[in-house]
């Protein structure tokens, strides 16, 4: 038979109450006695009955994460922050992948209403074509991401900010002619638009025009798609002083598209990203990008999340993880104090 929760507090030594603290999380247990818990765990293969604690507390003990595009390493990284924290919480995820798909939206909403799943973290790529832009009285969800709303918590890194941020970094080097590398082409993107507006805004401030031949206009922002962008692009363009990415994997692309034509980097030009994914630090050279606390970001999105089970009336919130510039030789810069 099932080991249950007072065979698991026999064994340790403990009151069923403390094997549940252990178990659910959220509740201090002393190191010792949380050890000798998960011992027990181990030892008797105790295994949670999900369906006698959703008929207790009316939740299934699963939320889920649905990400645009999870081919890509910073999906991976986030969603492995996201699966960590949740499980430290006494969660577990569902992960799915929506794209630009609204139906899979809509699917996961149905879900959550069902109370298959007790919570959504949603990433939609625009609102328009989000399912909460126009679904009804909405289960407890929490957006990430650039999408503008006012309907449901969210959590984001101020891209107009970063883009901003990371532009005016370029010009300090003496940089003028930056392109940029992912602007909105035919799919639009809320994250795309916010990075272009910042990018603009720097140059704005230093006295520059923005140029509509130095934005290169790419969906596909994996480093594929950088890679193709950029050998389009020079095949009619002459080169520019530096190529802003709008994520860390079209950079990484950008890298290899300019090392497979002859260029070096940083001498002939200089290349930046966004996100700070760990393959851009291994990188060569090593990529200069817009870096921000993924696990920070995971357990602010949770927090607001299991509070927004707990109270559906309360306002709408929305939380701005900060950004740092991170100087690595891909610009052949010193390290700038931080702003």
């Amino acid at each position: 038979m099932r080991a249950t929760v007072k065979d698991v507090a026999q064994h340790a030594g403990v009151s069923p109450k403390t094997v549940s603290n252990v178990i659910n999380g959220g509740i201090f247990v002393r190191p010792e006695t949380r050890a000798r818990v998960e011992k027990a765990l181990e030892e008797l293969a105790y295994v949670p009955n999900l369906s006698a604690r959703a008929l207790r507390n009316g939740r299934s003990g699963v939320i889920a994460l649905a990400l645009p595009d999870l081919a890509t390493a910073y999906s991976a990284e986030l969603a492995h922050h996201f699966v960590e924290v949740a499980h430290e919480q006494g969660w577990a995820v569902q992960i799915e992948e929506t794209g630009t798909q609204t139906t899979r939206e809509w699917n996961l909403l149905s879900r959550a209403r069902a109370h298959l799943v007790d919570g959504l973290v949603l990433n939609p790529v625009d609102l328009a074509e989000s399912a909460i832009a126009d679904s009804g009285p909405l289960p407890p969800v929490v957006l990430i991401g650039e999408v503008e709303q006012d309907r449901v918590d969210q959590v984001w890194v101020d891209s107009v900010a970063a883009a901003r941020d990371m532009t005016a970094h370029l010009l300090s080097l003496g940089h003028r002619r930056i392109a940029v590398v992912g602007a909105p082409a035919e799919v639009s993107r809320a994250t795309a638009r916010l990075r272009l507006e910042g990018y603009r805004l720097a140059l704005r401030e230093a006295g520059i025009a923005p140029d509509p031949t130095l934005e290169v206009r790419w969906d596909g922002w994996t480093a594929d798609g950088g890679a193709e962008a950029v050998r389009g692009y020079l095949a009619t363009h002459d080169l520019p002083d530096a190529f802003f990415c709008f994520t860390d994997s079209m950079a990484l692309g950008t890298l290899g598209a300019l090392w497979s034509m002859g260029y070096t980097v940083p001498n002939d030009t200089v290349v930046a990203g966004f996100d700070d994914i760990a393959d851009g630090r291994h990188s060569i050279p090593p990529l200069t990008t817009v870096s921000f606390d993924k696990r920070s970001f995971a357990e602010t999105a949770l927090t607001m999340l299991v509070e927004r089970m707990n109270s559906s009336e309360a306002p709408v919130r929305r939380a701005t993880i900060d950004h740092t510039i991170l100087v690595r030789a891909s610009t052949g810069a010193r390290t700038l104090p931080a702003r």
